[in-house]
């Protein structure tokens, strides 16, 4: 496979796996439940994993396929990856305001659409 066909294959795997178009992601990532949720790097008290993905998933999407670099698909790469994972592991019942649909939301992606 060629490096073009991967990128391809990588955006469209992106594109398919981050449903939130950017104001609605920009929108959600504002809020206290957004940032409520997720893995916290360094210091206590400080933007989660998911939140900051959010932020970059945002100018990913805003940006021309030409515009983008390697380490832009590594990183389309990783939230394809993340939306897998968390999705696989969806809690019975209802999920309308759970901390597991919050975490995927952060990373671009509203399981109830």
């Amino acid at each position: 496979m060629s490096r073009s066909d991967e990128g391809r294959d990588t955006y469209r795997e992106f594109t398919g796996a981050v449903n939130m178009k950017p104001a609605e992601l920009s929108t959600w990532l504002e809020t206290d439940e957004s940032k409520r949720v997720g893995w916290r790097k360094g210091t206590k008290g400080g933007e989660s994993v998911g939140h900051e993905s959010g932020r970059r998933i945002i100018g990913l999407l805003r940006r021309r396929r030409d515009q983008l670099s390697e380490a832009d698909y590594r990183h389309m790469r990783k939230v394809v990856g993340y939306v897998r994972r968390h999705l696989a592991q969806r809690p019975s019942g209802d999920v309308r305001d759970t901390k597991w649909r919050w975490s995927l939301m952060n990373w671009g992606h509203d399981p109830l659409k």
